[in-house]
């Protein structure tokens, strides 16, 4: 009697976790990744209450902000990403019409003219839609030929990765141009492109960079350069914000100076405290081990977008995959190494941590092609 009873309670605990299962299933949503996507949220409203001196209008935005983006994610996710695939051409297409009509009548905002404010919408960044737009045509363009790609083939996705980051170089955005050129290289990489393309693009890059400086680069981005090998050439003017940045973090120590009690932050010694250089306020706040525990919960993101990207049944999804995870990583990586002064400052927030709006929903417009990855090919398996 009592093994017989073991035997139901025990296949009454599998069908629980196999309806739950299938519920995940039916959504389409990887629950792993779904939970430190909601852990990043919380702790980063968390830490964007205090960043932004109380403000509670800030926070209720930035949350209004996360339930688009979570609402985008779960719609994305339902569609095959195969659907996305077949749209890619068309999408990259679309979106260099809107970065060209960015040029005619787009409005400026923090010195980059890279903003649309159309009558009846809320205004958005054309830009930001690159970053998954061009990974996906590159995942479309290479997996539909031999691998590694041929140097035919390299020379043609360098040129369609290329114009819509000079476009976005135009706008004076040189963060997003960045990381808009970068998803589009991790599909490259990905796609096993040989040692020598590589080596040789870097020393190419290399030779080309005095002349950039000398010939094409803007004011501004001479100094934030300059500032970056001597941040006390201009203590009050180019240098203030990693100056104000580093002594935030080093004043936290350990453990940090508590919720709300950062020096830095709380008196606005700290620049764009809630965006760029939200880092340093958490630093300073809550220390190494509350640095360490957001790094703790990016990893975990990020190895659960690895996961997706090793698992994935085709090339075009496990390509694309490889590139959103590692975009990600990029993201988190530029704008930490900027805040502590590793690397000259370009604008870049901080994945769902920052204040921002069109950045984050397209985080989550990732996340949603991610899930549909995983989900959909599991569905196909099942």
């Amino acid at each position: 009697m009592i093994n017989q009873d073991f035997i139901r309670q025990s296949s009454g605990l599998d069908s629980g976790k196999a309806n739950s299962r299938s519920l995940w299933r039916f959504i389409h949503t990887d629950p792993p990744l779904l939970a430190g996507i909601m852990l990043l949220c919380g702790f980063g409203l968390l830490v964007l209450y205090s960043a932004s001196n109380r403000d509670l209008a800030v926070v209720q935005r930035q949350a209004l902000t996360m339930v688009v983006g979570l609402v985008v994610m779960f719609v994305i996710a339902q569609f095959n990403v195969h659907f996305f695939r077949s749209w890619a051409p068309t999408l990259y297409a679309a979106c260099l019409g809107l970065l060209g009509v960015v040029l005619l009548i787009g409005v400026e905002a923090n010195g980059a003219r890279s903003w649309l404010d159309l009558p009846g919408l809320p205004s958005f960044q054309p830009s930001e839609l690159m970053k998954f737009v061009v990974p996906l045509l590159m995942a479309w363009y290479l997996a539909s030929r031999p691998l590694p790609p041929s140097f035919k083939h390299i020379f043609f996705s360098a040129i369609m990765i290329l114009v819509p980051a000079a476009l976005i170089i135009i706008q004076n955005d040189t963060g997003t141009a960045i990381m808009v050129a970068m998803s589009g290289i991790f599909v490259v990489l990905l796609a096993g492109i040989s040692w020598r393309y590589v080596i040789g693009g870097f020393f190419a890059l290399l030779l080309a960079s005095p002349a950039w400086y000398l010939f094409l680069a803007q004011e501004h981005q001479k100094n934030r350069i300059l500032t970056f090998f001597n941040p006390y050439r201009d203590p009050t003017g180019a240098g203030y914000n990693i100056i104000q940045s580093q002594i935030a973090i080093g004043s936290g120590g350990l453990y940090g100076k508590g919720y709300e009690q950062g020096a830095q932050s709380q008196l606005d010694f700290i620049p764009e405290s809630n965006t760029d250089f939200i880092l340093a306020v958490l630093g300073e706040e809550f220390g190494l081990l509350g640095v360490l525990f957001l790094i703790g919960l990016y990893l975990f993101v990020l190895a659960r977008g690895g996961y997706i990207a090793f698992t994935a049944k085709d090339m075009f999804s496990r390509l694309l995959a490889g590139s959103i995870t590692l975009t990600f990583f990029f993201y988190v990586f530029v704008n930490m190494a900027m805040v502590s002064g590793l690397l000259p400052v370009i604008g870049l927030p901080l994945p769902l941590i920052s204040r921002g709006g069109t950045s984050i929903v397209t985080l989550f417009i990732g996340f949603g092609l991610l899930m549909s990855i995983h989900t959909h090919a599991r569905s196909s398996v099942i």
